[in-house]
């Protein structure tokens, strides 16, 4: 059974910081391309940073510069760093997995943890 585990949501002020972390297990993590999304109130689903087996990233324009995701495979954990958050970032944040090649819409990622809300405030 495949769980992804989300931590490290909380409330934070504009131009802070937050790292949130994700725990994977019941599959091999070594192989999955982690992501990680968000959602705000009334929007979809948005991509913002993947990373591949080989800790290659991507990064939404919105997230590019100061959100940094990485991955511990020893750990089957993946995190992001975020700074200089805004509240525009205010969302729930979601971690996913899939396996193989990287990819940036929510519907090619089939695990998926539960949420984590971040709310900045301004």
């Amino acid at each position: 059974q495949v769980q992804l585990v989300e931590s490290g949501g909380g409330l934070v002020q504009a131009g802070g910081s937050l790292r949130l972390s994700c725990a994977a297990s019941g599959l091999t993590f070594s192989k999955c391309v982690m992501g990680w999304f968000r959602q705000a109130p009334g929007k979809e689903r948005e991509f913002v940073a993947s990373v591949d087996w080989s800790s290659s990233t991507n990064y939404a324009d919105s997230a590019q510069g100061r959100f940094t995701i990485s991955r511990d495979n020893a750990k089957d954990t993946v995190h992001l760093q975020m700074n200089s958050l805004k509240p525009e970032d205010t969302a729930v944040y979601y971690c996913a997995a899939r396996y193989f090649s990287s990819r940036f819409k929510a519907s090619d990622y089939r695990y998926w943890g539960q949420g984590t809300q971040v709310t900045v405030s301004s």
